[in-house]
């Protein structure tokens, strides 16, 4: 196995985690500031390490 997809896959999996505690404080939001503040840079920070491990997953040849 190739060492990009590894590590595509370990930055896919850590985007999923980041979505999800992102949908999980978005469920317990009381309104804070601080609650939204969180919500919004786990999300974005999710769909950044989601978008980029799916996009080296793909580029990334299999060479076997």
């Amino acid at each position: 196995m190739n060492l990009k997809r590894i590590f595509g896959a370990i930055l896919t999996i850590l985007g999923i985690s980041g979505l999800l505690y992102a949908a999980y404080l978005f469920m317990n939001t009381q309104g804070s500031d601080q609650d939204v503040r969180g919500m919004i840079i786990y999300s974005v920070l999710g769909i950044l390490f989601f978008s980029s491990g799916i996009g080296l997953v793909q580029a990334t040849k299999d060479g076997s």
